[in-house]
């Protein structure tokens, strides 16, 4: 099977560089389309709260959220435009996996491509594993790309 939708999946963290590199050579050797996901996870937001008194603004987080992911989208779709026959983009809120895995459905991606951090042991039982769960329950082929970051040490 060669791939004609690539699906490339960021938190835009260090991790996920590598895997960038990887989506964006296998989206030219291919010539396939990369569609660039991020998903603000919603487990990680909590609930409004408050600090000193004042009211906090989830929807002006998310706002901010938002600016920031669309400027870094720009920014890839700027370094490969030239490279590549097409570059989609989208963000959304929900949980990583979760989302990842009905995106990939909808868009009938036949390649996706994410980092993992490489959590261990309490880590991993805490924070679970997006990537392992992308490849549990993903209906097409999933690469994982093992980041070549040192990760932090685990407490």
């Amino acid at each position: 099977m060669v791939p004609k939708k690539i699906l490339f999946c960021t938190d835009f963290s260090g991790n996920s560089l590598l895997a960038r590199n990887y989506a964006v050579d296998f989206a030219k050797a291919f010539d396939a389309s990369l569609h660039i996901l991020h998903v603000v996870n919603s487990s990680r937001l909590g609930y409004p709260a408050f600090e000193a008194g004042v009211p906090f603004d989830l929807q002006s987080v998310l706002l901010n959220i938002e600016e920031s992911v669309q400027a870094a989208f720009e920014e890839i779709k700027s370094e490969y435009k030239d490279q590549l026959k097409e570059i989609t983009t989208t963000s959304r809120v929900g949980v990583p996996a979760a989302e990842i895995t009905r995106f990939a459905e909808e868009n009938a991606i036949d390649l996706i491509v994410m980092g993992t951090h490489g959590w261990t042991g309490f880590r991993l039982l805490i924070l679970g594993s997006t990537a392992e769960n992308v490849v549990r329950t993903a209906k097409c082929p999933v690469l994982t790309v093992k980041s070549s970051q040192p990760d932090d040490k685990e407490s």
